[in-house]
């Protein structure tokens, strides 16, 4: 289907092709056959009604493949049962997309929240990097966006990451992993490893301060996940500056064409309404990944590079990490 407003401001929805077959004016001979598979993962679920439409049309579609939620937010509860029925349907899996910045806690939070909002991203990032996050109160914040999230889903995750990353950093990772040890039995779900290779992070040749960083932020969480067997990914792309040049189809190229072995990439569709505008700084850039996304432009990339989105299945990955093993490059 494709989206668009009607003049009343409701989503329309009309037919969209699905992804494993190619649009008619892309020739047969120019369709690799597909060898590589990847996870395409919509993050910001529930910040917006708008968000979440242009989620669910690209998942019901065979775009996207799993869905973060943000569960300290009001569509969290209103939408989540139409998800869950996506998501029966589809197979694509939905997880916890831990928030620690700017919106309202889930819980008092004592020290981390104040009057029940979250601190912004550099309050967060500084205290982590300097050990003074207080840890009480950031494990019982993690412990609250998990109850939510069991509460209204009723069951548990498929798989965890952060809302700006913020599961890598540390205190934080600490309390994430002693939850996840504490709560769930070994396998039960997977977490976000936001470290890539340098090779394929040259490769790409976008965002790349921004993947250097988080690779090296990322490795004590990837110790932890290694020392516990907790399944995670190898390889993760999708970050870029949200400018609107270099154009997104050019960039998610780039992601496409270097992909890890068992590759995530993370994307934020949506569409722009008033909902988000009053709680997101990031508005325009998730309609040009979203346009995208929704296109047959994404569904003959996808050919033309021989790969497809796919639902994860990590649950018995070898505890090891790709980076003391040969890596191969698509």
């Amino acid at each position: 289907m494709d989206v668009h407003f009607e003049k009343s401001g409701v989503l329309a929805l009309t037919p969209l092709p699905g992804l494993g077959v190619p649009p008619a004016d892309v020739p047969l001979e120019t369709v690799a056959p597909v060898e590589r598979t990847f996870v395409l993962c919509a993050d910001d679920y529930g910040i917006a009604p708008g968000v979440d439409r242009a989620i669910e049309h690209l998942i019901e579609s065979g775009r996207v493949t799993a869905t973060g939620a943000m569960v300290t937010m009001p569509c969290w509860k209103r939408d989540a049962p139409g998800l869950a029925a996506l998501a029966r349907a589809t197979g694509a899996q939905v997880g916890l997309h831990l928030t620690l910045t700017e919106q309202r806690s889930a819980s008092p939070a004592r020290g981390l929240a104040q009057d029940g909002r979250l601190p912004s991203l550099r309050t967060l990032l500084l205290s982590a990097l300097a050990r003074r996050l207080p840890a009480a109160a950031v494990a019982e914040e993690i412990r609250a966006q998990f109850d939510a999230f069991e509460d209204v889903w009723g069951a548990p995750p498929a798989f965890v990451d952060g809302h700006q990353h913020v599961h890598l950093l540390p205190t934080v990772r600490e309390a994430l992993v002693s939850e996840i040890l504490r709560r769930y039995a070994p396998g039960t779900l997977w977490v976000r490893d936001c470290r890539e290779t340098v090779r394929r992070i040259r490769i790409r040749g976008v965002g790349v301060r921004k993947a250097l960083f988080l690779r090296r932020l990322g490795r004590g969480l990837k110790a932890a996940l290694l020392a516990h067997g907790i399944p995670h990914n190898q390889g993760f792309s999708g970050l870029h500056d949200f400018k609107e040049t270099p154009p997104f189809r050019e960039k998610m190229g780039r992601f496409l064409a270097a992909l890890g072995p068992r590759a995530l990439v993370h994307v934020h569709p949506g569409r722009v309404d008033a909902a988000l505008l009053a709680v997101d700084t990031l508005t325009t850039p998730r309609e040009w990944e979203y346009e995208y996304l929704a296109s047959d432009a994404f569904v003959a990339d996808c050919a033309r590079l021989g790969v497809r989105p796919t639902t994860p299945s990590w649950s018995n990955q070898p505890h090891r990490s790709e980076e003391n093993t040969p890596s191969r490059v698509a």
